[in-house]
């Protein structure tokens, strides 16, 4: 079975109860998030359901933010030293820090106030991980962080008794879907699993919709053209692309564009082309190492594509 789920609009409430296996397509973390400034994490957005109630609080500038009421107490967001990390307590106890700390709301659990605060190290195209902070039977505050790798957490979907997680998906990708209740904590609710478009082929490719080249693999026929190149490399290939905008065209036709991985750009780029005419993929990434792969070897690409993956990465392959 396969399940489309959009950032933002998870109505995990009835889909995740509970599932093994699941397919599913989501847009890329490119589209779902905004680039951020130096100081800024990227937004990921948050989506309710249910009758569960909600207080946003947005603070008044980067810099300080006023004390949140909530539980009989006080969230704090504080910046101890100039430049230092922000820091999150309540009553003074501290619950989290990093360099981006942002308040999100309060809402209703399974008739529990739950107050949820964003906090991440900022840059580009990683957006924070989410801190969830309820007190618990015997009135001692409590906290636990959801992350999703070191790049943030998937977008909150709040129901009336639980909060559920869904993660993004890179092609090739799988990951657990989490749910976390008041008493049960943070558990897994099923596995997703990427999936393109069923149907979708190569006259289907149209680069104009894409905001970032990775959503070229939604296409069924470009993601199994892929999935014969790249294999099991499919994810890391895609990662290294997430950092990028809009493609450009070669003389012949074809599409390409360039990007990075989040916090290594420069150290972990990727590169992509696609020919629908000839229905024909290039890939190329290159690592640490600084000696760039490519999928198919480069030096079977046509002379305008070779030339846009030189220019773009930097170095002739």
């Amino acid at each position: 079975m396969t399940r489309s789920l959009l950032a933002g609009a998870c109505a995990l409430a009835s889909i995740l109860t509970p599932i093994a296996g699941v397919g599913a397509q989501t847009q890329t973390p490119a589209a779902q998030q905004t680039p951020a400034t130096a100081q800024k994490p990227a937004d990921q957005p948050a989506t309710d359901q249910g009758s569960s109630s909600t207080t946003d609080a947005a603070p008044a500038d980067d810099d300080k933010q006023a004390p949140i009421p909530f539980a009989g107490g006080q969230l704090t967001i504080t910046q101890p030293e100039q430049d230092g990390e922000k820091v999150l307590a309540f009553d003074g106890q501290k619950l989290a820090s990093n360099y981006d700390v942002f308040f999100d709301k309060i809402v209703e659990v399974g008739d529990v106030s739950v107050a949820l605060v964003d906090v991440g190290d900022g840059g580009n195209q990683c957006g924070p991980a989410k801190v969830i902070v309820w007190k618990s039977e015997d009135s001692t505050i409590q906290s636990t962080t959801v992350e999703q790798d070191d790049c943030g957490a998937p977008p909150a979907s709040v129901s009336d008794n639980a909060i559920y997680f869904v993660p993004y998906l890179l092609p090739g990708e799988s990951r657990p879907a989490l749910q976390w209740t008041p008493t049960d904590g943070l558990t897994t609710s099923g596995n997703l699993t990427y999936a393109p478009e069923p149907g979708t082929d190569w006259k289907d490719v149209d680069p104009a919709k894409y905001q970032n080249i990775i959503d070229a693999f939604h296409n069924e026929a470009v993601y199994k053209a892929a999935e014969a190149l790249l294999g099991k490399d499919m994810p890391d290939m895609a990662t290294s692309l997430l950092v990028g905008g809009g493609t450009e065209k070669t003389a012949s036709g074809a599409f390409y564009a360039s990007g990075c991985v989040p916090h290594d750009c420069g150290g972990n780029d990727g590169f992509m082309a696609v020919d629908p005419v000839k229905h024909t993929l290039y890939f190329s990434r290159r690592g640490d190492n600084g000696e760039p792969d490519a999928w198919p070897p480069a030096k079977t690409w046509p002379a305008d594509v070779k030339e846009a993956l030189d220019k773009a990465l930097g170095s002739a392959n």
